[in-house]
């Protein structure tokens, strides 16, 4: 599934073009996604002007003006595209190319489509239809069930090596195994919790606790900490990674996979030492590291 980068990406090319715009008309398959849709979904976005959009964790979260905030997650295959309305100028924003969809109409895998204000138009294609979208009282957000539990954002000031050192402490767990933990930070996925590992040069098979024995900041900690918020950034900027169906709002791919150390690299020389990339499997996962450089 997409991870914090690519929903990042998904969402800074999102936001110029619906935030303060107002959904004049809101369509919906009518399949059911992941969960069912909520009750008068389509009904109750018309009208509303979206004032912010936002991300927690893997989340997507429409403030609307309205009082109440669409939670939506991109599930396997999901992805927006905008369409700017007729005689707009189309925008770049970073690498995103928007474009024209004059006459275009839904398609098969098309599942919500809004028409703002400003005639643009938000297309969510699935195919899988794993995604989904909740509607709920913007003061309610915090407790609702796949937001409660959360730990601090990895790239918010809450997230410190006394954090990680905290979370780690007494923990048996591998060390990869425990970051990807959402209660020890929000929006960890498999991939860069890889990467992060290999820069911070420490095995994923370690227990947790060993990082932090004291439950004290480590320099171990210290580089790990960092290791993650250096990893994102670069993915965030590299427009996420592309694996299977993921892509950015305009249809195209992120490129921070030609930058892989050890994920998805079983066999190839490490950059490093040379010496294979190993991949076990740890709690139904695949994990990718370098038994030579990581300890």
């Amino acid at each position: 599934m997409p991870e914090l980068p690519e929903v990042e990406t998904v969402l800074r090319g999102l936001a110029p073009h619906m935030e303060g715009r107002r959904i004049v008309s809101a369509r919906i398959s009518g399949k059911r996604l992941r969960f069912p849709w909520p009750e008068n979904f389509a009904a109750r976005l018309e009208g509303a002007r979206i004032t912010a959009l936002t991300r927690r964790a893997k989340y997507m979260l429409w403030r609307l003006d309205n009082g109440f905030s669409v939670l939506s997650h991109l599930g396997m295959s999901g992805r927006f595209t905008v369409f700017p309305g007729a005689g707009g100028k189309v925008r770049a924003l970073g690498e995103f190319y928007f474009h024209d969809a004059a006459g275009r109409e839904a398609g098969p895998h098309d599942h919500l489509i809004l028409s703002l204000d400003d005639q643009t138009r938000v297309i969510y294609t699935d195919p899988r239809r794993f995604g989904f979208f909740d509607l709920l009282d913007t003061r309610e957000l915090s407790a609702h069930p796949m937001l409660r539990n959360l730990g601090p954002e990895p790239l918010g000031p809450r997230f410190t090596p006394a954090h990680l050192a905290g979370a780690f402490h007494g923990r048996r767990a591998p060390v990869k195994t425990a970051l990807l933990d959402q209660k020890t930070a929000a929006g960890l996925g498999n991939i860069y919790v890889c990467e992060a590992l290999f820069r911070a040069r420490i095995s994923p098979r370690r227990r947790a606790a060993s990082l932090a024995p004291s439950g004290g900041v480590t320099k171990r900690i210290e580089r790990l900490a960092e290791a993650i918020r250096e990893v994102l950034r670069e993915a965030i900027a590299a427009g996420g990674s592309t694996l299977r169906d993921h892509a950015r709002v305009n249809g195209e791919s992120g490129g921070f996979q030609q930058h892989f150390s050890v994920y998805g690299r079983e066999g190839e020389a490490c950059d490093v030492c040379a010496r294979p990339i190993r991949r076990i499997v740890q709690s139904g996962r695949s994990t990718f590291f370098c038994s030579h450089c990581q300890k």
